[in-house]
């Protein structure tokens, strides 16, 4: 393993994606692209070429970076969890992203894509939702920078998280339930799209790295400070690199944000947590796992499908994991080997939700237990040093039974 020089690391906020992220029309590896009727084709494609060129301006790089230290509060901090690590027998650091306002990393590709958003004189902007960490995010944001919002959102989801509902419609956004299949995250997507296509002079917010291109690409592009700050970070506390980085996914957009800026260094293992559910097929959203290569909401990639191959419902525990889709950057990770994915079941996220709050004094989001749970079956008494992105706080799901 690389042994690094704490003082030659940039302690910059960093949003420039490593080479290895980039994308070619919008494919990682056989997987990607864009399925969509016509009348989104041509709005993508004028999307696609107005974020590769305002990217690269300037002054959209000091408003992003601007946004991101005074409102955000980036750089996140990267907490060594001495409690945890004693108890499990390996060293482990918390990437908390819990602590960015709005308590979770969903805010670092809102503000990014709203400012988009503005620069192309959009009426306003729509989102879907599952846990709501992402719709209070929107928001917040469309609060921010003053432009009308509308988020949709299962009734199950929104019944589950009726706080975030709540704290959406007192930030000035309408939030839309839909009751159509089983309520929840995919249904949310489908409402989204189904609204956006009627109305393609609206700005379509979408909140994961999943979708048609070039959504994943600016996703993954906006998520990338939390990688790029992680390297820095762990680098300048113990002076070389983690031993793995361990993600929970639903969509797959905090877990390639942690997973960025260490893809190139093939010596870090990366995991991704999958919402397990009952970790059988038919009651599960573990879709890396039990998918299969298929179309699905705009994009080639794994899907959790039936017999006749049609897309079929998710379940999981934790309704910003309970998706049937998966990103594809993500499903090419998975192929080529570079990143392990395994499903963890609602009991054990459930099991590390109750832990790190007794033993960290830490409430993390039940998304955000899964990738706890994995790092601690991983690394159990290895003396390994490992990263666990807390993508979100826990605050949501208090009020559950868990």
């Amino acid at each position: 393993m690389n042994t690094y020089n704490a003082s030659q690391i940039d302690t910059q906020i960093n949003v420039q994606p490593v080479k290895e992220m980039l994308e070619t029309a919008g494919m990682y590896g056989n997987y990607g692209g864009a399925y969509v009727p016509e009348v989104l084709a041509s709005q993508l494609t004028k999307l696609a070429a107005f974020f590769d060129s305002e990217v690269q301006k300037s002054e959209f790089q000091r408003q992003f970076i601007h946004y991101l230290k005074t409102f955000v509060g980036r750089p996140s901090p990267l907490f060594k969890a001495e409690n945890l690590s004693e108890a499990i027998g390996a060293t482990i650091y918390l990437k908390r992203e819990d602590l960015n306002h709005t308590g979770s990393h969903k805010i670092n590709n809102a503000i990014g894509q709203i400012l988009l958003a503005k620069q192309m004189g959009a009426k306003e902007v729509i989102a879907e939702t599952g846990a709501g960490q992402h719709g209070v995010a929107t928001a917040t944001a469309a609060a921010l920078l003053k432009i009308p919002c509308k988020v949709f959102m299962g009734a199950v989801d929104a019944e589950r998280q009726l706080l975030n509902v709540k704290r959406m419609e007192l930030l000035g956004t309408k939030v839309v339930i839909t009751n159509e299949g089983r309520a929840t995250l995919k249904d949310a997507v489908d409402a989204a799209l189904g609204y956006y296509i009627e109305n393609p002079e609206s700005f379509y917010l979408l909140g994961s790295q999943v979708g048609p291109h070039p959504y994943p690409k600016m996703v993954g592009y906006f998520q990338s400070v939390i990688g790029n700050e992680a390297i820095q970070q762990i680098v300048r506390a113990e002076k070389r690199l983690p031993d793995a980085v361990f993600a929970c996914l639903g969509g797959g957009s905090n877990a390639i944000g942690a997973f960025s800026a260490f893809l190139p260094e093939t010596e870090v293992k990366l995991y991704g947590a999958e919402g397990g559910g009952k970790n059988v097929f038919n009651h599960t959203a573990a879709t890396l796992t039990y998918g299969k290569p298929s179309v699905f909401q705009g994009t080639y990639s794994y899907c959790l499908v039936d017999e006749e191959n049609n897309p079929m419902a998710s379940e999981s525990i934790a309704a910003g994991l309970d998706y049937p889709g998966i990103s594809p950057q993500h499903a090419s990770l998975k192929d080529s080997g570079r990143a392990t994915y395994e499903p963890i079941t609602d009991e054990e996220a459930q099991e590390a939700y109750r832990l790190l709050a007794k033993l960290e004094g830490i409430i993390p989001a039940i998304e955000s237990s899964h990738a706890v749970a994995l790092a601690i079956k991983k690394f159990k008494n290895t003396g390994k040093l490992a990263i666990v992105n807390l993508s979100g706080r826990g605050d949501k799901d208090i009020t559950r039974d868990i």
